[in-house]
């Protein structure tokens, strides 16, 4: 199952695309990189650990 991909942090509302540095949880909960920070990298929603979330790679439009 591929990750939900949120396109914006759950805290400050900051876009974050597919190739910007945000960090989730397990259930996905998604932070950019200064909330993260802000938070010791523990999730409000759910007292789990961030982790980097991976980055999409680049698709060609065909």
């Amino acid at each position: 199952m591929p990750l939900e991909m949120r396109e914006n942090c759950e805290r400050c509302e900051s876009g974050l695309d597919w190739s910007a540095e945000a960090f989730i949880c397990s259930y996905e909960c998604t932070f950019c990189r200064v909330c993260s920070d802000g938070m010791n990298h523990i999730c409000p929603n759910c007292g789990g650990e961030f982790l980097r979330r991976p980055r999409c790679a680049q698709r060609e439009v065909a």
